[in-house]
């Protein structure tokens, strides 16, 4: 049941209007993550997967992209997602947005501190690629501990649009 308002359990954005302009602006970001990452599709849907176990949020958990199948992300991505250290279905640059997608949401500041980490990444992260990932986390870890904590949306299936 919704912390604030009277909403289905499967309404994942009328709560939205509580907050207009935030709301607005939050939507515009959202959107942004989805249509403009530069990140390979399997490699940000590892790490959105991984964020969604770690803030143990439902909606999230079960979202899918609906060109994730032509993009060669399939159900085994999110099935091994909290295996992503072992699982040999992951590429190096999967394995290793899958470790920051964790440790941002579980561990930054050692996250940040890590030398080895951040000279592994190097090797397959161009700068450019690493803002999208770090943008898209911080999307990710905010709104799905909003939906989690506001008990918003839980019983939904969400597919995200496709880019076209």
């Amino acid at each position: 049941m919704s912390r604030i308002g009277a909403f289905a359990d499967d309404d994942i954005a009328g709560w939205v209007v509580k907050s207009p302009e935030l709301g607005g602006a939050l939507a515009n970001f959202s959107r942004a993550v989805y249509t403009c990452n530069r990140l390979p599709m399997r490699t940000r849907e590892l790490a959105r997967a991984v964020i969604a176990h770690d803030n143990e949020c439902v909606v999230c958990v079960n979202t899918r992209d609906a060109d994730g199948p032509a993009a060669g992300v399939d159900e085994e991505l999110y099935e091994h997602a909290l295996q992503w250290r072992t699982w040999p279905g992951y590429s190096p640059q999967e394995r290793l947005a899958a470790e920051f997608a964790h440790r941002f949401a579980t561990g930054h500041t050692a996250l940040r501190d890590d030398e080895d980490f951040w000279k592994r990444c190097s090797e397959h992260f161009s700068e450019e690629l690493l803002a999208d990932l770090a943008l898209s986390c911080a999307l990710w870890v905010g709104m799905g501990r909003v939906l989690r904590t506001l008990d918003i949306g839980q019983a939904c299936k969400l597919t995200l649009p496709s880019r076209a």
